[in-house]
C-alpha cells in the first residue's frame, strides 16, 4: 500500500471560551448566560482535526506560548495523532478566542486574538521545506501574519503541492496571494469582502466564484452555509448541496470542518466536484454537535452520511 501524503496545515491554533446565552448581547449590555466551555480552537487547528479525524495524515505547523493554553494544544495534538515537528514555541502567550453562542440558532459572533502564532516567520517556514514537499495539500488561513501565509504558499506551488488559502478572518488581499491559491474557500461574508458583492443567494456565489478566479485563484469555492457550496473554475461550476445529518446544535466550527475534509478528498486523488462534496457531508455532520474540535466527525461517520 503507498503511504499516504501529507496534509500540512500551518496557522494558527487558540484556546476557545465559548459563552453559551439566550441571545446574543447588544453593545453596552449584559446578558445571563446558560454555559462556559474552554477548548481547543482556531481556524487551522480545527482543520488540522478535522482532517485527521476525517482519515488524513496530517502535520500542523505553527507557533505556541509556554503556557497553560499551549499545553491544551500539544495534548489535542497528541492525542488527535497530528504530527508536531515543526510546531515551535515562542515567547508570546497563546492565543484566545471569545466565542458568543446564541442557544436558540447556534450563530455565534467570535473574537480572536492570534498571540503567538503571529511570530511565525517566513524564514521558519522554509524550515518545513521537506515535509510540505512531501505533502499531497498545503492548507493555510489569514491568522498568521501576511508576509508567512504567502511565503507559505508560495513554497507549496514551488514545490508541485496543491495550495488551499481560507481567506479568514477576512481582509483584502493582494492578487500574489489570489495567484497561489489552486483552491480558496471563503464563506459568504468572506467572499464578499473579496470581491465586493453580496452573497446571500447560490447565483450570487456563481457571481463572486468568478471575480475570485479572474483574481487568480484556480479554483473558488465559495460555503454556504444550509445551502452547501458553490465551486468554480476555468472548466466548470457547480452548486454542491448540504447534508442534512440531524438538528442544529451549532454552527461555529462548519467552515473549518468543510476546509479540513476538503483537504483530506484531495489529498487521496478526489476530483474537486468529489472533495467539495466530501467537505460538505464534514460540515454537515459537525454542526450537529458542539463546540468547533470537538464537534468534527469520525471517518466512519463521515462514510456513512455519504453513502445514505
Amino acid at each position: 500500500m503507498t503511504q499516504r501524503k501529507w496534509v500540512t496545515v500551518m496557522s494558527s491554533f487558540v484556546a476557545d471560551l465559548a459563552f453559551r446565552s439566550d441571545r446574543l448581547p447588544g453593545w453596552g449590555e449584559t446578558v445571563m448566560g446558560r454555559s462556559f466551555q474552554l477548548g481547543p480552537g482556531g481556524k487551522g487547528s480545527n482543520q488540522a482535526v478535522a482532517a485527521a479525524r476525517a482519515g488524513g495524515r496530517v502535520s500542523f505547523v505553527s507557533k505556541l506560548g509556554r503556557d497553560a493554553f499551549g499545553d491544551l494544544a500539544r495534548e489535542t495534538y497528541a492525542r488527535e495523532g497530528i504530527d508536531t515537528r515543526f510546531l515551535m514555541a515562542a515567547d508570546a502567550a497563546t492565543g484566545a478566542a471569545a466565542i458568543l453562542l446564541d442557544a436558540k440558532t447556534g450563530e455565534n459572533a467570535i473574537i480572536v486574538v492570534p498571540g503567538a502564532c503571529f511570530q511565525l516567520t517566513p524564514e521558519e517556514v522554509e524550515g518545513a521545506r521537506e515535509l510540505i514537499a512531501d505533502s499531497a495539500v498545503f492548507v493555510t488561513q489569514l491568522e498568521l501574519a501576511l508576509p508567512t501565509v504567502e511565503r507559505g504558499l508560495a513554497l507549496a506551488r514551488e514545490l508541485g503541492v496543491n495550495t488551499i488559502l481560507n481567506p479568514a478572518p477576512a481582509c483584502e488581499l493582494p492578487k500574489s496571494i489570489f495567484e497561489l491559491c489552486d483552491f480558496m474557500t471563503p464563506n459568504e461574508t468572506e467572499a464578499a469582502l473579496l470581491t465586493g458583492m453580496e452573497v446571500k443567494s447560490i447565483a450570487d456565489a456563481a457571481q463572486a466564484a468568478s471575480v475570485l478566479v479572474a483574481k487568480g485563484a484556480r479554483n473558488a469555492v465559495i460555503t454556504l452555509g444550509a445551502q452547501g457550496a458553490f465551486v468554480k473554475n476555468a472548466e466548470l461550476e457547480e452548486h454542491v448541496p448540504a447534508f442534512d445529518a440531524g438538528p442544529i446544535v451549532e454552527t461555529t466550527g462548519a467552515g473549518d470542518a468543510f476546509t479540513g475534509g476538503m483537504a483530506v478528498a484531495l489529498s487521496e486523488g478526489k476530483a474537486v466536484v468529489e472533495a467539495v462534496r466530501f467537505g460538505c457531508a464534514v460540515a454537515g455532520l459537525s454542526v450537529t454537535r458542539a463546540g468547533t474540535a470537538p464537534s468534527m466527525p469520525l471517518r466512519a461517520e463521515i462514510d456513512a452520511l455519504l453513502r445514505n
